[in-house]
This record gives structure tokens, C-alpha cells and sequence, in this order.
């Protein structure tokens, strides 16, 4: 399985659920249309885009185009990429008809044509001794231990942690770790956790 550098953007599960058989990346979804009302998602993925980079990856219908353009409006343009596929008729297994379109999405792909968009996208492909590997990445013992997880004041701790970063407030510890981690190393995180992150109103933990 190929691993990938950037975050991967489809727009529902049942793409992530296609595409991370095929590569090992991390895949945010968009949940369709309500991305167009979700500040805090958009807001994420600014971050992410700044800090790793973006692929964006939505189907080839009308309504693919539509949150893709939205995106590329509301992301910063040099951090993103766009990955198409190609248009195939068909309906997948799961759905009892066509969409309004009769075109196979994401979900409905072959593992090769998926690896052809995103090398065409530009991605990032990455072997066993990529930078990736060589980042010290935090664990839950970690957040244990930072008094973010297990504590009495741990949700709070975190709530405060997540508006300082400017990232969705109803991230799960796990979803924060995943956030923790592609944003910062250990290092940083522990400066921050110290003394703040050096903006306006950010305060020390």
C-alpha cells in the first residue's frame, strides 16, 4: 500500500472507506454539502493544508464540482490539489440505483485508477524511511501525561487546547491526537502547552 504525504479530502465515508484501502493517508471527509456551513471543519482544514497539504478528491458529478469549487474559494490555493477522476458510468454496489448523473463516484473506483489521480494530482509519495517516519508522533500515554486525557479537568483542558489551536470543538481525543499530530511534534506541543503558542489572547494550559 502506498503511503501519501498529503491529506486526502473526499467528500463521505464511503469514499474514505474505498481510498484507504488503496493508500495509507490521512482522509478527512466532508459530509457532502454541510461543509459549506462548518466553519470549524473549514478552519481545520486551513491548518492542515498550511502545514502538510491538501489533495482534493470528489466525484466526477455535478455535485462533486460544486463543493470542489467551494474549496478551492475557501482554501489556500497554493497548499491544495486537485485529484479527478475519470467520468465511468455505473452505479455502485451498495446503491439500488444510478445517481442523478450515472456516474460511479470515489467509492466506486479501482484501486489503479485511484493511484493514477493522485499521482497526476502531484501527491507525495512516501517509502518506509520518509520524513513521516522520522517525526517523533505523540500517543494517548502522551495526552495522559499532558492532562488532556483521564484527568478530572482533562475535557476542559482540552476544550481550552482547541480553541487555542483553532480547531473543532467537538474533536474526541482521538480525533484531537490525529489533529495533534499532523500539526506539531512533541516539542512544540510541550512549548505550547508551557507558554502559549505566541498569539493574541493564547494563554499557557
Amino acid at each position: 500500500m502506498r503511503k501519501i504525504k498529503e491529506v486526502i479530502v473526499v467528500e463521505g465515508r464511503y469514499d474514505k472507506n474505498t481510498l484507504s484501502q488503496t493508500v495509507e493517508a490521512v482522509i478527512v471527509t466532508l459530509g457532502g454539502f454541510s461543509v459549506f456551513n462548518d466553519r470549524e471543519k473549514l478552519a481545520f482544514l486551513r491548518r492542515l493544508a498550511e502545514k502538510q497539504g491538501l489533495i482534493v478528491l470528489t466525484d466526477s458529478d455535478g455535485a462533486g464540482f460544486v463543493i470542489r469549487n467551494y474549496l478551492k474559494g475557501a482554501l489556500p490555493r497554493d497548499k491544495v490539489r486537485q485529484a479527478y477522476i475519470p467520468d465511468v458510468q455505473g452505479k455502485e454496489r451498495r446503491k439500488r440505483r444510478p445517481g442523478k448523473e450515472g456516474k460511479l463516484g470515489v467509492e466506486g473506483m479501482r484501486p489503479e485508477v485511484l493511484l493514477e489521480a493522485l499521482q497526476r494530482a502531484g501527491a507525495t509519495f512516501l517509502d518506509e524511511t520518509a520524513e513521516a517516519a522520522d517525526k517523533e508522533r505523540l500517543t494517548k500515554a502522551d495526552l495522559f501525561e499532558l492532562g488532556l486525557t483521564g484527568g478530572q479537568d482533562s475535557a476542559a483542558r482540552r476544550r481550552t487546547l482547541l480553541r487555542q489551536l483553532d480547531l473543532p470543538e467537538h474533536l474526541t481525543a482521538n480525533g484531537l491526537l490525529e489533529a495533534l499530530n499532523l500539526l506539531y511534534d512533541r516539542e512544540e506541543l510541550e512549548a505550547l502547552l508551557q507558554g502559549g503558542d505566541g498569539r493574541r489572547g493564547a494563554e499557557p494550559l
